[in-house]
């Protein structure tokens, strides 16, 4: 009955994810707060939070082994400093050394895509793949790259920003990087619904999502699926993009699993589907043999299971 247990941590823009896990990365307790959009509270919060579940099962700390923690933007993994975040204020903020302060407990930090991407390598769809291509279709397209059981940082943190992959290189849409024509652009929700609003614009046919006032990217899919052809050119100009930019990826990276997570994955087979039909397509022959692509399993709770999984490799052993 000693059994300790790994805290996983997911920071979003709306809550923090919070969850117990034990060493096998099986959820124990799972929960969620608000996240103080000023950035300045949310340590304290989180170990206020840690302390009050704990507290509710009747623990003490040392139930538990430490802190794994996503945080969005780009991290330093070494030392737990989080670069920038935008929506949060923080510019070289030190999360590791706030947060170590705050709760007692050793911490790691990475950045929110890399830990969901490990989540799902872990005990999602990877199904314990070592090279593994993770890539999260929501209001934003965020990825994280895993070559070799290892999530790939590159040498400012900035590694697996899919989402900024140009596959327009002329002429395409400004996105919030600063760049224009990412596949951000195109294959997010808000890409989805900027692209179909365009066609929809200067189509000569009639569409049924002439009739939607506010479209969102599930409307296209569900049209698209009773063959309004309007819609079903929307999501080709879509996946081709989509199916171009992780044929460029899995070129260099060779991956055996592609795992599509976020909001928009949720049209499941028809997404697959074509995604596949283009990234065989572009891809290298032998990359493409070697490639599964599947829809993300965890949904919400792949953020703290991969949260978890990094302190089970790079707290426990310590």
């Amino acid at each position: 009955m000693n059994e300790q247990w790994l805290v996983g941590v997911d920071l979003g823009g709306t809550t923090i994810k919070m969850a117990f896990i034990d060493y096998y990365g099986h959820l124990k307790e799972k929960w969620e707060i608000p996240t103080d959009k000023t950035g300045k509270a949310i340590t304290t919060d989180i170990a206020k939070a840690i302390d009050a579940k704990l507290s509710e099962l009747g623990y003490t700390k040392d139930k538990l082994i430490g802190i794994g923690m996503g945080a969005p933007g780009p991290v330093n993994t070494e030392s737990g400093l989080v670069y920038k975040t935008t929506n949060l204020g923080w510019t070289n903020y030190p999360l590791k050394d706030h947060l170590e302060l705050e709760t007692g407990l050793a911490v790691v930090v990475d950045n929110d895509a890399n830990i969901a991407a490990i989540g799902e390598m872990w005990k999602g769809a990877g199904d314990g793949a070592k090279d593994l291509i993770c890539v999260t279709l929501g209001t934003g397209v965020g990825g994280g790259l895993i070559s070799n059981g290892e999530v790939v940082h590159g040498v400012n943190g900035a590694g697996g920003e899919i989402g900024h992959i140009t596959v327009v290189p002329e002429g395409g849409a400004p996105c919030n990087c600063g760049k224009t024509g990412c596949i951000e652009t195109i294959a997010s929700a808000t890409g989805i619904v900027r692209v179909a609003k365009e066609k929809l614009a200067t189509a000569e046919k009639t569409s049924m999502l002439h009739s939607i006032s506010e479209i969102t990217s599930k409307d296209v899919f569900d049209a698209a699926d009773k063959g309004d052809s309007l819609a079903e050119e929307i999501v080709d100009y879509v996946t081709f993009h989509l199916g171009l930019a992780l044929a460029h990826i899995s070129n260099g990276l060779n991956p055996e699993k592609i795992v599509i997570g976020g909001g928009v994955s949720k049209a499941g087979n028809h997404l697959v589907t074509k995604v596949e039909h283009y990234f065989k397509q572009f891809a290298f022959p032998r990359v493409a043999e070697g490639a599964t692509i599947t829809i993300a399993t965890l949904g919400n709770d792949a953020g703290v299971i991969g949260g978890a999984w990094l302190v089970k490799t790079k707290l426990a052993k310590k």
